[in-house]
């Protein structure tokens, strides 16, 4: 079987389906994709909600109180308190229905997700403790807005957080504790400001570094202690130095942030972030092999387009985005995971589940087809129960239906069997979800696309601190702060759903108090887009290492060490596929020539 090129019903891009996808289509017998690899990530990021947050009265009966929620009081489905929701007072299979066969597939479905009732939070909520304002998470104590977390104590404000204490400000941090505003930072203690490091501790503006401690401004560093900008110091020196920067001052702050990141740009990058690795294309993969396009993947295996999925193992998947942890045989899925096999284009399919197909929100389940909010079942298409034989003779029916009948959207994109659920289906609008982190648009192209946008609520806040008035030194701010609404810098005139105006918690400031650092001056939406930034897109260029011989192609580099490929001046001739564009200033080597100026 050869490779293909086709056409995506989306954005009318051509791409390519190669030998490896057909085998793996036929495996689970689906038909191949209309849509290419990123239009099909988008189409799911649609259903993912996780920190945009609402107020909303519980439509349980007998319950009236306030929750917070994922979903705006608009909606018109009813919401529930998780801990009713996950209860035994009320039963999913009450909404179950007749299919008919008069009627596309993707009405029908739509009718259903939106009458079942929903969980107003995502999460283990019987594993909090006081961690009321959290999404996508469980086992977290005494946090606030932190999403897409599991086993965080103490910490405030971040996303994708694992087994982490008393930390704020973070994202894509395991393991650590005490670190403030980092990205992509891993069992490390006392780290501020850095990118990409490891196993360290007591680090300011560093990135790349590993096994390190007490370093400032560094980059590319392994096991070095009291080095600043990438020179070392004697430990009184680099002591004395530290002192000198006063990092308590939000003035010496941003100065130093913005002399840090002009340092970096002078060294280079290696072409894909992650280890232990084999055969692998994408960025963010660990003791990960055979995967093709991944991004932010731990423990991933015979796999492709696969995302965000760092509970691990996940193995023999295809177009699977957020969660893994034993999960395998997943296509067009998203939020799957804890025992999941066989498993297609659902959404949030749960704990020893198998044989799912167009479902979303079911747990501990098997062989379910059109399903919402299901637990502990099996055999039922759209809540309704069957028995084994007809529920598989119905199944095959339907499946051929949506052959005959398919759903076509106002923009005439067509859903036949094997597409995943069309994004105006979605539960939220596409400026509510995670798309707007990787794929940013303006509300006038999501509209022209026929999908969904909900404009902001006003914000009335009456400000009494200006940022501008907040004290420059940390030591000068007194406890009266907690009693104010600050501005944000940004006024919301930023594209990063500034709140335009927030309150400092107690936590939050007896940490920055301990820790010796300024206030921020930015809303905690603007602070987590500015850490995001360091993010690279979800896409593969395909590009040649920069190492042109003795310096980089750019001559701004000069090498440290001898390199496999030299020969008096000759450039390395690697070819890669990376996450950098072509026209970004770093320079980006190749792994074999960036671990020569590493090591």
């Amino acid at each position: 079987m050869s490779s293909e090129t086709r056409t995506c019903q989306n954005c009318k891009q051509n791409f390519v389906i190669e030998p490896e996808d057909f085998k793996f289509y036929d495996k689970i017998k689906v038909p191949p994709p209309t849509w290419c690899p990123e239009c099909r990530l988008i189409r799911r990021l649609a259903w993912r909600n996780e920190y945009t947050f609402y107020r909303r009265k519980c439509s349980a009966p007998g319950h009236d109180e306030e929750l917070i929620s994922t979903f705006s009081p608009d909606k018109p489905f009813p919401v529930y308190d998780p801990h009713f929701w996950w209860g035994d007072d009320w039963d999913s299979m009450n909404y179950g229905r007749e299919y008919d066969f008069s009627r596309p597939f993707f009405e029908q479905f739509r009718e259903l997700v939106w009458a079942v009732p929903k969980p107003s939070l995502t999460g283990e909520y019987f594993s909090m403790v006081n961690s009321d304002y959290s999404n996508w998470a469980g086992h977290l104590k005494n946090c606030y807005l932190i999403t897409d977390a599991d086993y965080v104590e103490d910490s405030a404000y971040g996303t994708q957080i694992c087994r982490v204490k008393d930390s704020f400000d973070n994202d894509f941090l395991l393991d650590s504790q005490r670190s403030y505003f980092n990205f992509d930072v891993f069992k490390s203690y006392l780290v501020f400001f850095s990118v990409g490091c490891r196993d360290s501790y007591e680090l300011y503006f560093c990135k790349n570094c590993v096994g390190c401690n007490n370093c400032f401004g560094s980059t590319n560093l392994r096991n070095k202690s009291y080095y600043i900008f990438n020179e070392p110091y004697t430990k009184e020196d680099y002591q004395k130095k530290l002192a000198e920067l006063n990092l308590g001052s939000y003035k010496n702050l941003a100065t130093l942030k913005t002399k840090v990141e002009e340092f970096w740009k002078q060294y280079p990058q290696k072409e894909m972030r992650g280890y232990h690795n084999l055969r692998v294309t994408g960025d963010y993969i660990y003791n990960s092999k055979n995967t093709s396009h991944g991004f932010f993947v731990t423990d991933v295996e015979d796999s492709k387009f696969v995302a965000l999925t760092h509970a691990r193992p996940t193995k023999d998947c295809f177009d699977y985005t957020d969660w893994g942890e034993n999960a395998q045989l997943v296509y067009e899925g998203m939020s799957i995971g804890l025992g999941a096999y066989n498993i297609k284009f659902s959404q949030l399919i749960f704990k020893e589940v198998s044989d799912i197909e167009y479902s979303y929100f079911c747990g501990n389940s098997s062989s379910l087809f059109g399903c919402a909010g299901l637990l502990k079942k099996q055999y039922c298409i759209l809540n309704k129960q069957y028995s084994k034989d007809d529920y598989r003779e119905l199944v095959s029916k339907i499946k051929k239906h949506m052959e005959e009948m398919p759903y076509v959207d106002k923009k005439g994109r067509v859903y036949r069997y094997g597409e995943f659920f069309p994004p105006e289906l979605a539960p939220f609008a596409h400026n509510e979800t995670i798309i707007r982190e990787f794929f940013p648009v303006k509300k006038e192209e999501v509209l022209a696309n026929g999908w969904l946008w909900r404009d902001p609520d006003p914000r009335n806040y009456k400000v009494t601190l200006k940022p501008e008035d907040i004290p420059n030194h940390i030591k000068d701010v007194s406890d009266s702060v907690l009693n104010d609404i600050i501005g944000c810098e940004h006024e919301g005139k930023c594209d990063e759903q500034c709140t335009t105006a927030f309150r400092l918690i107690p936590q939050e400031f007896a940490f920055l108090k301990r820790m010796g650092l300024p206030l921020p001056r930015l809303c905690p939406n603007c602070r987590h887009y500015q850490r995001i930034k360091q993010r690279n897109p979800l896409k593969l260029w395909h590009r040649k290492c920069q190492c042109a011989g003795p310096k980089s192609e750019n001559q701004v580099y000069t090498n440290t060490a001898d390199h496999i490929h030299h020969k008096k001046d000759e450039a390395c001739q690697n070819e890669f596929e990376t996450t950098y564009a072509p026209e970004r200033p770093e320079i980006v080597y190749c792994e074999q020539c960036y671990l020569r100026e590493v090591v």
